[in-house]
Order: C-alpha cells, then structure tokens, then sequence
C-alpha cells in the first residue's frame, strides 16, 4: 500500500473518530467537534444557563396559553361593552364610563404578575403548604364575615377592600381546597378505601368552609368547592361505591338548604317559569331579560357594542351574566365559540393531569385535573343559568367576568397548571433542562 494511501486511510479514521466524539459529545453536555477545534466540557451551570430560557419557553403549551390570553382579552373587551351604560344609572352615577375596564385591566395586570411568581415554584412545594394554605383560607372566610373588614354589597357580605380592588375569599378557597384535597388524597392513599379514615375528615374540612360561606352567603362558591373536592376524591382512586354515598350526601344536604330557604325556593319556581307574571318582575327577572338578550342575538349577533339589554334591563351584565351580551352581540356563533374555548380548555387541563399521574406525579395530577373541574364546572353552571338550563346562580364566567380576585386565582391556577406541563415534559426528557 503506499504511502499517500495510508496517508488518506488515516484521515478519514481521524474524521470518523472525531464525528462520532462529537455525537457523544452532544450527548454528553460537551461541544459538538468541529475542525480545528478541540472538544471542551461544558459546565454544567453555563449549559443550564444558556439552555433553561428556551427550555421553559419551550415546555410552555403555547395552546393552552393563547386560549387563555383570547379568553381575558374577549372578556376584557365584553366587560367595557356590557359596562359602558352603567354610569346612567344613578347608583353608578359617580363612575366614568370606563370605570369597571380600567379596574377589569388591572386586576387582569395584577394577576399576571402573581402568575408568573405562582410560575416560578416547584410544584413539590406546593404540596408542603397545602394545609397552611387551607388554613389561611379559613381565617380570610371568617374574617370577611367581621363587620368593618368584610364589604357589604347587596346583602351579601363577600369582599375585603384592598383599595384598587376587592377581594374575595370564596375565591382563594377554591384555590386553597384543590391543593389541599390533592394533599391529602396523597398522604390518605394506604386507606382510601375506608371511608371513616378516607373520607369523613375531609368531608368535614369542606363542610367548615361551607358554613362559612353559607353564612355569606354564597352557595354558588360552596357548590363548586364541594364538586371539586368530590372530583379530586374519585380521581385519587376513591371507590365508585363511596363516590356515589357523597354525592347522594351532597344532593341531600343542597335540598335541604334550598328547602329551608324561602328566596332560594323562589329562585327554583322562577326558573322553572320566569315568563308567569309573577316571577318576570322579581325572581325571574334576571333570567328572563338573559333569554331576550341571547334570543335578539339569533345567529350572528346585532354586532359589538349594539345590545340593548346592557343599558339597564339586564341586571349584573358585566359579572354574572356576561354571556348574554355575548349572544346578543355575537349571537350563536359568538357563544358556541365561548363554549368550545372552555371545553378545549377543561379538557387540556384534565390531559395534563393524567399525564402527571402517569408520570407518578400524583399530588401534581390531582391539582391539575382540580383545576380542570374547577374551571370546567363553573363555566358550565355559569353558561347553563345564562342559557335557562340552570336556576340563577351566582358565578362569574372564569377568565372574562368582571371581578379581580376571580380573575387573579383564575390565572395563578392556569400557571400552576402550566408549571405542572413544564415539569411532566421535563421528566418525559429524562429530567434535563
């Protein structure tokens, strides 16, 4: 063989060694080879450094966040639209017109900013204030109810004044049940089958706060707390025998509270027929002027800005019965897109709890499909009230009515949930990144 032959040989044995120290090189933190150039390790604090930006950028669902950005920039534009008479009327008479959106924006502002601090912890710890947490939501459910500290508003005595916008407790004890009933799912697993051990002390954590918000009063908040912790108890691996004795339970113990409140009785009637004459002009009102809303809207809506029910027929248009004007202004379309956005959402949730879970990730999975029955089930009763389907209950539509402590939990939850995302497709990569 000669010499320029073995010379040639020799060089592409160099390239083909080189080539391939660089393939395990890349798989290794270190510097992919190039010509000339000697491999160097990397650190492992300059890789993470130069990696964990892009990383967490590209773990987020950017599916899941642009729905959910569509949902407050719709709701934000639908709250000025259902809110811009308001000043006509003499209880709103001191506010401008843009009184409520201003307020709506910075409390969209304010939430994002305890989102991405919300963002920002492990999930792990999370879990290790769940009955701290649970705790504090207590002591906010009581002291709303001291007069002097609690906001009186229609009867009801549900905010704390914070100045740029009033809290409300019902609010963060949703927030506060999720992890702590994914908590205790968690450290209950060896006994969940029993249900004295399993599900009796968490049974009376709810009822608790249920008083508390009964005495509010705000049944609305006790339903979807109650539904939420029954949900995190059947998906934590509770029997389907045991499931269905709490529900009975629930069913039992919200007839008995309907049964033994006349206004709540009444409520019931007027939704059964809000048009009889005499439930149009008082429990049936609300309801009634929302089915007029929802039908002027028919298919495509009278257009933004254009609802007539808005301007002083339509009680709480902004909050509670946002979805009207929708219809009335988008029509069907406008509120079959509202219903498949919170469906596509409740979904994805839920699919990122089961991912977890997969993962072995539990108290992380029962938080993620919490929040999923938390935004799913309120949407829903909220949507069913606005449509006829449902009596007339309390509840904003999460993410587009006008309230800001709604809003901020409603955003902390969706960063949490979205940590949980980041954290189960970091696991799926072997824990890199």
């Amino acid at each position: 063989m000669s010499e320029r032959q073995n010379s040639l040989i020799d060089r592409a044995s160099a390239r083909i060694s080189g080539t391939l120290y660089g393939l395990s090189g890349g798989l290794m933190g270190l510097q992919p080879i190039r010509e000339g150039v000697l491999p160097v390790n990397l650190g492992s604090y300059d890789y993470a450094r130069s990696t964990s930006a892009n990383a967490k950028l590209q773990g987020l669902d950017q599916t899941l966040v642009w729905v959910v950005v569509a949902l407050l920039i719709w709701g934000m534009v639908m709250v000025y639209s259902a809110s811009i008479a308001l000043p006509d009327s003499p209880k709103f008479a001191r506010y401008a017109q843009t009184h409520f959106v201003l307020r709506h924006i910075i409390s969209i502002g304010v939430g994002f900013a305890v989102a991405l601090l919300a963002f920002q912890v492990p999930i792990e710890k999370w879990e290790k204030v769940a009955r701290p947490f649970f705790v504090v939501s207590l002591i906010l459910l009581l002291a709303v109810l001291i007069p002097h500290i609690g906001k009186d508003v229609n009867g009801a005595r549900r905010w704390i004044s914070l100045g740029v916008m009033n809290f409300q407790p019902s609010e963060f004890a949703k927030l506060a049940v999720i992890i702590y009933a994914s908590d205790y799912m968690v450290r209950k697993m060896d006994v969940k089958e029993r249900f004295f051990r399993a599900v009796l002390p968490i049974g009376t954590a709810v009822a608790l706060a249920g008083i508390l918000l009964l005495a509010e009063p705000d049944m609305g908040a006790f339903m979807v707390i109650a539904i939420i912790a029954m949900g995190i108890l059947f998906l934590g691996g509770v029997n389907a025998r045991m499931f269905f004795l709490i529900l009975a339970v629930l069913v039992f113990i919200f007839a008995m509270i309907i049964m033994t409140s006349e206004w709540r009785r009444e409520r019931i009637f007027a939704y059964l027929d809000p048009w009889d004459q005499k439930h149009a002009l008082g429990k049936g009102y609300q309801l009634s002027h929302s089915l007029i809303a929802i039908g002027r809207g028919e298919i495509f809506g009278v257009g933004l800005g254009g609802s007539v029910e808005k301007l002083h027929w339509l009680p709480e248009a902004h909050t509670d019965f946002l979805l009207a004007v929708i219809g009335e202004e988008f029509g069907l379309v406008g509120v079959l897109c509202v219903i498949s956005a919170f469906l596509w959402l409740s979904r994805r949730i839920m699919v990122i709890g089961r991912q977890a879970i997969q993962l072995d990730r539990v108290f992380a999975g029962l938080v993620a499909q919490g929040v999923g029955i938390w935004i799913g089930f309120q949407s829903f009763i909220n949507m069913g009230v606005n449509l006829g389907a449902l009596p007339t209950k309390g509840l904003t539509l999460p993410l587009m009515s006008y309230g800001g402590s709604a809003i901020l939990l409603n955003m902390v939850a969706i960063a949490i949930v979205l940590r949980i995302d980041v954290e189960n497709k970091q696991m799926m990569r072997g824990g890199r990144e």
